[in-house]
């Protein structure tokens, strides 16, 4: 515990220090115009959520798209990649057309889901899934497919069938792979959302940026990032929290050196 003590003291030094520098930096208006104040950047936050109340909107909207397609990105990329790395076959046939689909850059895609889907919340949703899909699925498939093979012959042994060694034997190992993907996934859902915000939207944190941009004001563009940033690490420790409580069977590094 006292580790962990001075662990966070050097952090919020550290954080401490970058915010002094930076301000001292931004009294140059030269500095400013270009990376703005921290204390104009504050106030811009605390006017956005206390004063003027007026980012709510726009927020709901930004996380609203965001755990959407986090959420339909994670089930997809866990189903695809169970399936694919179930079956060799699917797995072979399929394997040039997902790494095309792969090397794809993502990004052009959002103006053919403006296209489908309007500019609403879907379109938005749908350029974060192929962000989070792949990440998630390449981590599942992987963890598929690195399963021992002696931990299968031994639990065909001893009589599971199909279902069981799904459950038991390719899910526990696939587990690991998929929440190290998740952690990624989180910010990558946030970029496909605020993508898609700068392309065509009427509300979202990234559409407060794209106007702050037109207008040249920076404070207001590091304000939005700061609080896209700071939801991003909200979302992320909640992904940690179901991680550790998903992962109790499995020993720390600390235990594993004990054993």
């Amino acid at each position: 515990m006292p580790r962990r003590v001075v662990l966070r003291a050097w952090q919020l030094l550290l954080l401490v220090f970058i915010l002094g520098v930076w301000h001292l930096m931004s009294r140059d208006p030269g500095v400013a115009f270009f990376f703005g104040e921290p204390l104009v950047i504050a106030q811009r936050i605390w006017d956005w959520f206390v004063v003027n109340a007026d980012i709510y909107r726009h927020l709901q909207v930004t996380l609203a798209e965001t755990v959407l397609a986090f959420g339909i990105g994670t089930a997809s990329g866990l189903a695809a990649g169970l399936w694919l790395g179930l079956s060799p076959l699917a797995s072979a046939i399929l394997d040039p057309y997902i790494k095309a689909a792969n090397s794809m850059p993502r990004v052009i895609l959002a103006p053919i889901f403006g296209m489908w889907f309007g500019l609403g919340i879907w379109s938005k949703v749908a350029l974060a899934v192929t962000l989070v899909f792949f990440i998630v699925f390449f981590n599942v498939y992987q963890g598929v497919r690195e399963v021992s093979p002696t931990l299968l012959d031994n639990a065909r042994m001893l009589g599971a069938s199909r279902r069981q060694l799904l459950r038991h034997v390719y899910l526990p190992s696939a587990t690991s792979w998929v929440f190290s993907s998740l952690h990624t996934s989180v910010g990558l859902a946030f970029v496909g959302a605020v993508v898609g915000e700068y392309l065509g939207s009427a509300a979202g944190v990234g559409y407060l940026i794209l106007q702050a941009e037109g207008t040249f004001d920076v404070n207001t563009v590091f304000a939005g990032i700061v609080v896209l940033t700071a939801f991003a690490l909200v979302l992320d420790g909640l992904v940690g929290l179901v991680e550790k409580r998903l992962m109790r069977w499995q020993p720390k590094a600390g235990e594993t050196e004990r054993l």
